[in-house]
């Protein structure tokens, strides 16, 4: 018994299957923004990066010493190396019982000094807690319901109450404190206290979250971007 053919209605012809001239060229365009918008992102993130630190360093730096007075075009970074080096330098000298003596020394006049003591113990209690090595601020991602019951939000697990916020909040569980980003942008968003068994802790890394904020949940935690499908430059061959 022979196959009977099949209806030439049901039948998709070969021409239908092959891309268009439009369809080959948006396929082209979204390539290349794919590949050239994290470069350009990240090219002028760090080239401003580079000139703000040139612009705080090298006017501490007399003139003569700038390579750009010897060379007939500037040279971008140079104050970036410096200010790398200065800091490399303080911290070595810091590490000393010399220059230990002279840090407190400068920070004995600065306490004498009511508007500018308040600032700088402000200052350096945040930069001690961000770069703090066994510190705990800021490690954890976890998720609390916000802004109304059942809708959960990502937010940045802090440190716990202090015993003078604690003692006087009305419910008397650990309270710890959370950071909730906002999307896009992770640097703003809400600081506050709630009991400890409201927040659901997870076990991404916080730059997990960060990228999970940032995108708006496109890029979900462990997930490997997908790789670009090559775009047939001429239509496919038919039988």
């Amino acid at each position: 018994m022979t196959p009977s053919p099949p209806d030439p209605r049901l039948v998709i012809q070969p021409d239908l299957l092959r891309p268009t001239f439009g369809t080959r060229l948006r396929r082209y365009f979204f390539t290349g923004l794919v590949i050239a918008a994290p470069l350009a992102i990240t090219a002028s993130v760090t080239w401003w990066f580079v000139n703000f630190v040139d612009g705080l360093v090298k006017p501490l730096i007399p003139s003569a010493y700038w390579p750009d007075a010897y060379l007939p075009y500037p040279v971008p970074g140079f104050g970036l190396v410096i200010g790398l080096i200065g800091l490399t330098l303080l911290g070595f000298m810091t590490a000393n019982l010399v220059g230990r003596t002279m840090i407190d020394a400068g920070e004995a006049i600065l306490n004498r000094m009511p508007v500018v003591r308040g600032l700088y113990k402000g200052v350096k209690q945040v930069f001690e807690t961000i770069f703090s090595q066994s510190g705990t601020s800021f490690r954890k991602v976890g998720m609390v319901q916000f802004p109304q019951p059942g809708m959960w939000s990502i937010v940045f697990i802090a440190q716990e109450a202090a015993p003078e916020i604690a003692g006087k909040l009305p419910d008397g569980d650990e309270q710890i404190g959370v950071f909730l980003p906002c999307t896009p942008n992770p640097t703003t968003g809400f600081f506050f206290y709630l009991p400890r068994r409201e927040v659901v802790e997870l076990t991404i890394s916080v730059e997990d979250g960060a990228k999970l904020i940032m995108s708006a949940g496109l890029i979900q935690p462990g997930q490997v971007a997908p790789k670009l499908a090559p775009v047939p430059s001429t239509p496919p061959a038919t039988a």
